[in-house]
């Protein structure tokens, strides 16, 4: 875990100093809650819910501060601070139970926050309960879920850090997961669908794991997420998956392996395309976004997006492509309307 530099500790005891009483999370005191940190982790003792966070960033030497959370989480991307100046950022966050996967484990009750970057410096410190907030659902796979270990990462771990206070996503995404497991397992969509709140946003990316699932049913469990979803009053997005970096001699991912095309000869993102399109549900096709960068990077630069120096891994992200692709998501979400600009950050 990273230290505190010698500024963050002086910008920690002037703030403490400056308030006795620590705040509390449940927004009544509305005084500096410094106290609830040590050793770059702050921990607030809350239910789960949903809440804002605001943080002040800066000490009197240069500073470079980022804010990950619960299951690594990130959650406010580095942020530099010149010295002597202070900034202020603020985002929403879902706690929940369990805080990651949601058949792993139940996690650290109420909400934990990490305070990182190359030279961290936290001035402040605030939560609140969110009172107006859209919730992002994810609802996918082990590409999507919030890894527990490094260097794993899906993309849905790295989404949060490109949204502002407002909007907090629900990661529901769980390692392993196909279209027919994750419909039949009372943790997973039995568990979302009545969450979702009228106007709420649920991505769902399914394929990977549907290797033995034929095209009728594929096509028929993606819409039932979907009709599930528009029962509960929110708006399904269907995304298409993430491409397996399988290169053809010729350096291009046209094959099945890169594509998601199963044993059966589904292929699984013109199915979700197909379903898009007949139900008219707003379409992120990752496939191909993700396809494209992929082979702009190429067979060697592309490496560094997934594990494969680490596990020969053509299928998992690292935390680096996971960031990448969900910049992708966050650039879509824009594009089509989903999200407000205002609502989103660019790094």
């Amino acid at each position: 875990m990273r230290r505190f530099t010698i500024g963050l500790l002086a910008a920690v005891t002037l703030s403490t100093a400056l308030s006795a009483v620590p705040a509390h999370a449940d927004g009544g005191s509305g005084r500096p809650g410094l106290a609830h940190c040590a050793a770059g982790t702050c921990h607030f003792d809350v239910p789960p819910g949903t809440y804002d966070v605001r943080v002040t960033l800066g000490a009197a030497a240069a500073s470079s501060t980022s804010v990950s959370g619960e299951t690594r989480r990130s959650l406010l991307p580095e942020t530099a601070a010149p010295a002597g100046k202070r900034l202020t950022r603020s985002f929403t966050v879902n706690v929940r139970t369990p805080e990651g996967e949601p058949t792993g484990p139940d996690g650290t009750p109420g909400l934990s926050l990490r305070i990182g970057g190359s030279a961290p410096a936290l001035a402040d410190i605030r939560v609140t309960p969110a009172r107006h907030a859209r919730q992002i659902f994810l609802v996918g796979d082990s590409t999507v879920c919030d890894q527990p270990g490094d260097p794993y990462s899906g993309w849905g771990q790295q989404l949060p850090q490109y949204l502002r206070e407002g909007v907090s996503v629900a990661n529901y995404a769980d390692s392993g997961e196909s279209t027919v497991s994750y419909l039949g397992n009372p943790k997973l969509w039995a568990t979302v669908r009545p969450l979702i709140r009228p106007g709420d946003l649920v991505l769902i990316q399914l394929a990977h794991n549907d290797k033995t699932t034929d095209e009728t049913t594929y096509r028929a469990n993606l819409e039932t997420l979907v009709a599930g979803v528009r029962e509960r009053g929110g708006q399904p997005v269907l995304v298409t998956p993430i491409v397996r970096r399988w290169f053809n001699p010729d350096g291009t991912l046209n094959n099945g392996t890169a594509l998601l095309v199963n044993g059966l000869g589904v292929d699984h993102p013109a199915v979700t395309r197909s379903v898009a399109a007949a139900r008219d549900v707003p379409l992120i096709d990752l496939t191909a976004k993700t396809k494209e960068l992929v082979e702009s990077l190429g067979v060697e630069g592309s490496k560094a997006l997934y594990l494969y120096n680490e596990a020969r891994d053509n299928t998992h992200t690292s935390v680096r492509g996971a960031t990448a692709y969900a910049a992708l998501v966050r650039d879509e979400l824009v594009t089509r309307h989903l999200v407000p600009k205002g609502k989103v950050r660019v790094r």
